[in-house]
């Protein structure tokens, strides 16, 4: 279910007058769209072939400020273009957009017409086509929980974003009364992205005050990651639309619980069977789920920066706040880095609950199926899985408590340069650096307060 217009039906719609302007979108390094709005009569005369934008667009951070110490692209360089592919099965219509349809275009390099490694998109394919070379395919599903505000962004903005105030004033997991009441934002986010072709299954109240769950079907693993950009984008311009505010980001203030992403997975064979699955096994689980869950584990630290990509990313790994702090395994418990769910039934899965909201989904994906792969090739064994409060266990591995700790073990990690190559691995590692760099050079309002007067 990838998109759920053709180009012909483009060209119908917009000979109708139903559509007249396509959106064609990158994914940038954070996870957001970032394109051009093209007249629609002139995308299907000839931007559905190719266009093009600014080689800095893979190459800045949140601010779009041009970080200097890439390779790929730099002043020095002079900031050429890459090209905008559209992949035309990804158009689809945007609902609460009037006139409007989407695509998601690949990345290539202007000259080569190769696709850009360090692509988001780019990384991913490239994974599936390895774990393809094994006879095998990914099925994947995100999580996604936000945040949602009584203020327009407009408003949080001008105020410096202080007394920030949470749309509900109580705990709202599973809340249905406290959830009617936002239904002027949540009822139009589900309805608007089932008709734009994402397979959306519910939205709930999460836990904590304002905390909002938006769930989607499990799908291969790139039409996951384009659900989950697409839906992260559209919660933000229908909260918007009503005068709300939404945030992603992992941590917001330090007396609430983060956003989280959890990642569900399965790896499916060639005859559409879950291959995670054994009924002889412990748990139901197959050697193939031991290998692939083990690498999972073994490189959790490696690929880190990859589901927690900045300083406040850290903050959220609290004991207490069902965001995990250990890489271990555990059987439906929600105090492990790793739940196994579905224990015994076809739906045999691994929900890895270390990223944040705040991660992006094309390379959260691609880093955990590089580390499975590796569990696979070198059959990795699988310890016994941890129980009770997984908090408490001293000896488990833990998640890095800091982005200065993920950047090191990116930055030393064999199975991801053997995975995505060095290039790309540098890349990302200088991204990490840059957050720590930015943040060194902040006065926060902590310090401001705490030594004031104090100090």
């Amino acid at each position: 279910m990838p998109g759920t217009l053709s180009f012909e039906d483009l060209k119908t719609a917009i000979a109708a007058g139903n559509i007249d302007t396509v959106l064609a979108c990158i994914v940038d390094m954070q996870g957001r769209l970032m394109g051009k709005r093209f007249h629609a009569q002139h995308f299907i005369d000839s931007a559905y072939q190719e266009t093009h934008c600014c080689n800095y667009l893979l190459a800045t951070d949140l601010e779009m400020y041009t970080v200097e110490g890439y390779a790929a692209t730099s002043w020095a360089g002079g900031y050429g273009d890459y090209v905008m592919k559209p992949d035309l099965s990804t158009l689809r219509p945007v609902p609460w957009l009037a006139g409007t349809a989407l695509v998601l275009c690949d990345v290539l390099d202007h000259h080569t017409h190769a696709e850009v490694p360090h692509a988001p998109r780019a990384m991913l394919k490239q994974q599936i086509a390895r774990l393809a070379e094994l006879g095998l395919t990914a099925k994947m599903a995100t999580e996604l929980e936000f945040f949602l505000f009584e203020k327009s962004f407009d408003e949080i903005r001008k105020s410096g974003f202080r007394d920030l105030e949470p749309i509900s004033g109580y705990n709202e997991d599973y809340h249905i009364l406290q959830t009617t009441k936002e239904e002027a934002v949540m009822r139009p986010v589900r309805n608007h992205l089932f008709a734009a072709g994402i397979p959306i299954e519910n939205t709930k109240g999460e836990a904590e005050t304002g905390q909002e769950e938006l769930n989607i079907k499990y799908a291969p693993a790139l039409d996951c990651a384009d659900f989950h950009t697409i839906s992260k984008h559209a919660v933000k311009e229908i909260a918007w639309a009503n005068g709300r505010a939404v945030s992603f980001l992992a941590k917001w203030r330090s007396d609430k619980v983060g956003s989280s992403s959890h990642i569900h997975q399965s790896i499916w064979n060639d005859r559409d069977e879950n291959a995670f699955c054994d009924p002889s096994g412990d748990y139901g689980m197959s050697d193939t789920m031991r290998h692939y869950l083990a690498g999972l584990i073994k490189y959790a630290a490696d690929y880190t920066y990859f589901l927690a990509p900045y300083i406040n990313s850290y903050k959220r790994f609290q004991k207490g706040t069902f965001a995990p702090t250990k890489t271990v395994w555990s059987v439906d418990n929600r105090t492990a880095g790793f739940r196994l769910c579905g224990e015994g039934t076809k739906a045999l899965r691994i929900e890895c609950r270390i990223g944040g909201s705040d991660l992006n989904p094309y390379l959260a994906l691609a880093a955990q199926m590089a580390a499975g792969i590796k569990g696979l090739q070198d059959k990795l064994d699988l310890a016994p899985p941890a129980s009770g409060d997984v908090y408490e266990a001293k000896r488990a591995a833990e998640v890095p408590h800091t982005l200065r700790d993920a950047r090191d073990a990116l930055r030393k990690s064999k199975m991801l340069r053997e995975a995505f190559g060095d290039a790309v691995i540098d890349h990302y590692a200088r991204a990490a650096e840059w957050e720590i760099e930015a943040f060194d050079r902040a006065v926060t309002d902590y310090e401001v307060a705490r030594g004031f007067e104090r100090a």
